[in-house]
């Protein structure tokens, strides 16, 4: 199987990567040549646009900032839709509004192509070691076609509905990691306040009902858990002013939809201060600074 892959940053580099590994042949592009080095020294094939990414190839996937960015590729200025061979199907892991899913997808639908949105969790250590979970919208068959592939990338391949469906779970989920994240490193700082040492009372709590994965598997606290970002300075991982896009994709759904959200609505104005306070780059675990005495 032949594939195509547009944009391959953080999470796509890795994500194209594991495809190469798997045995499949690929074509890449990226807006920035840099990314593109390490994946032809790998065997991929890269190409100067997007449509060249689409010639030949039996799947297409798109990892791409935000829902600006999958409009103009699919239906502005790009009009990719307009170019891609029926017989293609399409992977969009993107992480976007569900609304805006939903257009593409019909639009894709008009052309006889099968199009599945398909955002990921696991941030970039499981795109690096291939256990991301892909949560899929679209249709029954689109989901089954997608599975050598998504496979080949992630450990658990999920089916969560039809068109949009995959972005809206995934809006769901990172609410609650924004606001388990924000909690627990509110609680572990208030324990620090009081002279706790932060790793004894992590052990805590891990072993008690305030567990969750920000404390037990992603512990924001400096030092209390290896290979991890607070570890490292908050380098690496999942950043700040991504959280605060998807929390504003989780308030914009609230809104269409009539949900009360309150402690998303909370969350995001903490990422988004924290974001404005210099933090926009660092992982999102870093909200643990926020908290720390000045």
């Amino acid at each position: 199987m032949k594939i195509g892959f547009i944009g391959v940053g953080l999470m796509g580099g890795p994500m194209a990567h594991n495809l190469l590994k798997a045995g499949y042949e690929l074509k890449v592009f990226d807006l920035v040549p840099a990314l593109l080095k390490p994946l032809i020294q790998d065997g991929a094939i890269a190409v100067d646009n997007a449509r060249l990414a689409i010639e030949g190839v039996d799947c297409l996937i798109t990892m791409l900032p935000a829902s600006e960015h999958v409009l103009s590729l699919y239906l502005d200025e790009e009009a990719l839709l307009e170019h891609i061979d029926p017989k293609t199907l399409v992977i969009d892991c993107s992480t976007i509004a569900p609304d805006v899913t939903k257009i593409v997808a019909g639009a894709a639908a008009k052309q006889g192509i099968t199009m599945l949105d398909a955002p990921v969790s696991g941030g970039t250590k499981g795109a690096k070691d291939g256990t991301l979970t892909f949560i899929v919208g679209g249709s029954a068959a689109g989901f089954e076609a997608a599975q050598p592939v998504l496979s080949a990338m992630g450990k658990n391949i999920l089916h969560a509905g039809d068109h949009g469906a995959g972005q809206m779970a995934k809006i769901c989920n990172n609410m609650l990691l924004a606001i388990h994240m924000a909690g627990t490193a509110e609680a572990i700082q208030l324990g620090v306040n009081n002279g706790l040492d932060p790793k004894v009372l992590s052990d805590i709590m891990v072993q008690s009902s305030g567990r969750n994965w920000s404390l037990e598997l992603y512990n924001p606290y400096p030092g209390v858990m290896e290979a991890v970002p607070a570890s490292k300075a908050y380098q690496g991982g999942f950043k700040v002013n991504l959280m605060v896009k998807d929390l504003g994709l989780s308030q914009q759904a609230a809104l269409l939809s009539c949900s009360s959200t309150p402690l998303g609505a909370l969350a995001r104005n903490l990422f988004n201060l924290h974001a404005a306070q210099g933090s926009e780059k660092l992982d999102f675990s870093s909200i643990q600074q926020f908290y720390k005495p000045k």
